[in-house]
């Protein structure tokens, strides 16, 4: 069992706020700033460190178990902070590489799929005409029609957006970089689509 496995974190109000490792997880349950969260036929039940290390191990995968010197402990999968009651700030960083993230390596123009090498970013509103540099102003453009629209807008180079750009509102989750899929059991607290993909208006 590899203790850099994630674990869902759900704040004081039960809502998903981040993940950690296994090794992190175990140092907030044994320092009573967590508690585990489990899935039982009752229904979600949350275990202390102590009451974890005691529930039995019977029927469960090796590969869900950590080993110690005394004892085997069954891997939490996911934790309830008990002291954080807050949703982390929301707030998307103006970065190029959220601006490839929010348009998915897509050129906005014609609607293909780049590797992120062969994208720049293109104002709708050239700043020589005015256009600021903002999240409803700039698109992943792909180098063919950035150099075809050059210092025109999309109307004047008769070319059309895929996509009106907006400002994302992602959650903090969206910028963890998961290697694996989320394990089942986070299911309940995780529209993983939702984290993933979800857009908002401008504000």
């Amino acid at each position: 069992m590899s203790l850099d496995q994630h674990v869902l974190v759900l704040n004081r109000l039960w809502q998903a706020v981040n993940v950690c490792t296994v090794d992190r997880a175990f140092a907030l349950l044994y320092t009573g700033h967590a508690q585990v969260v489990c899935h039982e036929d009752t229904g979600f039940n949350t275990y202390s460190f102590a009451e974890w290390c005691d529930v039995p191990q019977d029927r469960i995968d090796p590969e869900d178990v950590v080993h110690t010197v005394s004892i085997r402990i069954r891997v939490p999968r996911i934790i309830l902070l008990m002291f954080f009651d807050r949703m982390p700030n929301k707030d998307v960083k103006f970065t190029r590489q959220n601006v490839f993230a929010r348009d998915k390596n897509t050129c906005q123009y014609c609607n293909r799929k780049f590797d992120r090498s062969d994208l720049n970013i293109d104002h709708v509103v050239p700043r020589q005409r005015g256009g600021l540099t903002t999240w409803t102003n700039v698109v992943c453009s792909c180098i063919p029609c950035n150099a075809r629209k050059a210092n025109r807008t999309p109307e004047e180079a008769n070319m059309h957006l895929v996509r009106k750009p907006k400002k994302p509102r992602w959650r903090p989750f969206m910028e963890i970089q998961f290697t694996k899929k989320p394990h089942h059991t986070w299911s309940h607290f995780l529209d993983f689509a939702y984290w993933n993909v979800e857009l908002g208006e401008d504000t």
